[in-house]
């Protein structure tokens, strides 16, 4: 199967989310006339990042009686989206959130599972946990969702191959700090994204924010990586833009034929070390 990919390189407004939602709105529509199948925005793309105390007064519920959510869900019929934002749920718990609507329908909700709390972060002030990765079902097949910290994790990726996902989606708001490392935020991404589409042979669709905010500038750079690795589009940086590439699922046979790292992993291996582990952790 082909379908055309969209990645919506976006500048999002702090705390402002009817104007955040009109720039989510024009790109469906840019999009639509490109010809875009799936269009995919970053992390928080609804709501912007730093939000501190406003994550509460920004927070939308994954509904349909949710105005702003009936929007995107709206949206979803022109073409599939992924969706990023402050989500509350039915007892006031927060999270930062994301969606895959497709048809006028959620398909898919993930929250994002771990928090960062070092350096500039402090998410888990706002922010409960989510507690699960789960491979889900589109009409291009099998993916995963992901949401930036979750992927610096490779376990979570890992989860999600083993679950049946064949695209990875893997969204951010990744801010240039300037701490003088030797290789850069964008440089260290950039090269998570490669390892886990040559690690896992599958496909690696990555979307980072442009824009500025307190903690650093949004880099962009948003890629799509093919499951031999192969980069096959890349957004420019600190603009604003939407990036399309065409996938091709039937690139994964080959690719898994060359390199049959699935057919050869050992998961009840891993799981029977992982409780080895544990116990004796816990044991400790």
């Amino acid at each position: 199967m082909e379908f055309t990919v969209g990645l919506g390189q976006i500048a999002p407004t702090l705390g402002d989310v009817a104007a955040n939602l009109q720039l989510h709105l024009d790109m469906v529509a840019q999009a639509t006339a490109r010809g875009v199948d799936l269009l995919v925005f970053s992390e928080l793309a609804l709501t912007g990042y730093g939000l501190g105390d406003r994550a509460f007064d920004v927070a939308i519920r994954a509904e349909a009686a949710d105005p702003t959510f009936a929007a995107l869900l709206d949206a979803s019929r022109q073409l599939d989206l992924v969706v990023s934002f402050v989500e509350e749920d039915a007892r006031h718990r927060y999270y930062i959130a994301a969606a895959y609507l497709s048809a006028g329908r959620l398909v898919h909700l993930h929250r994002k599972i771990y928090l960062p709390t070092y350096g500039a972060f402090d998410e888990a002030y706002s922010f409960a946990h989510g507690d699960r990765a789960r491979a889900f079902d589109t009409r291009f097949g099998s993916m995963g969702l992901l949401v930036c910290e979750d992927f610096w994790h490779a376990g979570l990726p890992y989860l999600l191959w083993q679950d049946g996902a064949d695209i990875l989606l893997l969204l951010s708001a990744s801010a240039e700090h300037n701490q003088g490392e030797a290789a850069g935020t964008s440089d260290r991404v950039l090269a998570i994204n490669r390892a886990y589409a040559l690690l896992f042979t599958d496909f690696v669709i990555h979307v980072n924010r442009v824009g500025r905010e307190d903690v650093g500038d949004f880099w962009g750079g948003s890629t799509v990586y093919g499951p031999d690795a192969t980069l096959l589009a890349e957004g420019p940086r600190h603009e604003p833009a939407l990036v399309v590439a065409t996938i091709d699922t039937d690139a994964l046979r080959p690719a898994r034929q060359r390199l049959p790292l699935l057919r050869d992993e050992r998961a009840d291996l891993m799981l029977h070390e992982l409780e080895r582990i544990t116990r004796q952790t816990t044991n400790d």
